[in-house]
């Protein structure tokens, strides 16, 4: 086990070489980063992190076509409802398929009519002011996306376990349109901070803390995504999600 200053140092430097420019090209982050209206980004965002899950070349080809799908204008093609013409078979991404798409998109041309941006959607959820904001948030966008669809809900869009799981990909998500320390990550929204964020966790970044002696708890779920993030906020209390890129780095090579 790591004496507590080295461990800070291990991801304070892992961090610091991750959370760079070159990081970008490899990742999904970089689609979202395409746009510079609010609307293409948070819609870029949402459905990128939707389907970032598996090996990161195949995220990021598939992120690439899906963007081709929506005619690399997400906000029109949305409002339009372009997406009709998505044929329901279609694979958009592993077991993620047109149905799926079309479904999250329905939901989402709703809310932006609704709400302007996602941001007013988080706004209006009261996420800023809750001890939960992503799960906050993605209540009231799975509500809104249910709304539209005629109540059905879709775990491939979003999960439907809000209250029990590590909801991974909108915490991606938020973390792209939140923290703006100006290198990777956008930075456009303001109803939240980077101190209210947390970590991102899949199998690989739950695996990686508890090898660290970061999380002890065996269950990769939102109680462990609140306890490690109360962890690394010890270390940084004003931006504890920086060291998502040290434990996704760790382990993986880059």
């Amino acid at each position: 086990m790591m004496q507590e200053t080295e461990l800070r140092e291990l991801l304070d430097n892992e961090a610091a070489r991750i959370n760079s420019p070159g990081f970008i090209d490899g990742d999904p982050v970089q689609f979202p980063r395409r746009f510079e209206r609010q609307e293409d980004i948070e819609a870029a965002s949402l459905l990128s992190a939707t389907i970032a899950w598996g090996n990161r070349k195949m995220i990021c080809r598939n992120c690439d076509r899906l963007m081709g799908f929506l005619a690399d204008d997400p906000y029109a093609f949305i409002m339009e409802g372009a997406w009709e013409a998505i044929d329901d078979d279609r694979n958009i991404h592993r077991t993620f398929f047109g149905r799926n798409l079309k479904y999250y998109l329905k939901g989402l041309r709703l809310a932006f009519s609704r709400y302007g941006t996602m941001e007013g959607l988080a706004a209006s959820s009261g996420a800023a002011e809750s001890e939960l904001p992503a799960w906050t948030f993605a209540r009231r966008l799975g509500e809104v996306l249910a709304e539209a669809n005629a109540g059905v809900r879709d775990s491939r869009c979003l999960p439907v376990n809000i209250d029990t799981t590590a909801l991974k990909r909108v915490n991606m998500a938020l973390r792209w349109l939140v923290r703006d320390d100006g290198i990777v990550d956008m930075g456009v929204w303001k109803v939240l901070k980077p101190s209210q964020l947390f970590i991102p966790m899949d199998v690989h970044v739950s695996d990686v803390s508890r090898g660290l002696g970061l999380l002890e708890r065996k269950s990769t779920d939102r109680r462990a995504v609140e306890l490690l993030t109360a962890r690394l906020r010890q270390y940084r209390p004003d931006d504890p999600c920086v060291y998502d890129y040290a434990l996704f780095g760790i382990g993986m090579g880059l």
